[in-house]
């Protein structure tokens, strides 16, 4: 099913609201360079597509999303809503089928398909990418993984037990310091 290392194509799809409340459970924070380069073990990199939703006058979020772009990632953006009910405010901004639909369409480009993201809603979309063959990883935590993703995926990344290689690392902290 996967092709060696050098030959291996891979395909990364982040779904960015369902890492950001993981990062808040985990206590520490992504690095998206290093995610890329984390991954180029599995293969060549030829999908990195990063989802998110976002707010036009959000400068702190909007340069974040420029500095990705500069790693490689294709960036993804819809404007987050905000929804008045039962006076509360509920903020909407979701990007899961955008997602699927990309993933899907893009499936000949990869051979190893990385989802960042512990939601359910995309088990479909991970059954019809295993029939076409491919590879599955998941990326998540324990506390915010579907139990259906779980069990669908060939490998399933804890964001805990890749940390020193995917997190941020503050520039006066020596790279595996622990907070």
């Amino acid at each position: 099913m996967l092709n060696s290392k050098k030959t291996s194509r891979v395909g990364i799809f982040i779904d960015e609201a369902n890492i950001y409340h993981s990062q808040k459970t985990v206590k520490w924070e992504v690095d998206y360079l290093r995610l890329r380069r984390f991954f180029t073990k599995f293969g060549r990199i030829t999908v990195l597509n990063f989802y998110t939703s976002f707010q036009y006058e959000n400068e702190k979020q909007n340069n974040f999303l420029m500095k990705i772009g500069q790693y490689g990632y294709h960036v993804f953006r819809k404007k987050l809503k905000i929804i008045r009910k039962n006076n509360l405010y509920i903020k909407k901004g979701n990007l899961d089928i955008e997602l699927a639909l990309d993933a899907y369409k893009l499936k000949n480009l990869y051979d190893i398909f990385i989802l960042f993201s512990g939601d359910s809603d995309f088990e479909y979309l991970l059954k019809l990418l295993k029939d076409e063959n491919k590879m599955i990883f998941v990326v998540s935590t324990r506390k915010h993984i579907s139990k259906e993703l779980f069990k669908t995926a060939n490998k399933y990344f804890d964001l805990n037990k890749i940390r020193y290689e995917i997190s941020m690392i503050k520039e006066d902290q020596p790279i595996g310091w622990s907070s």
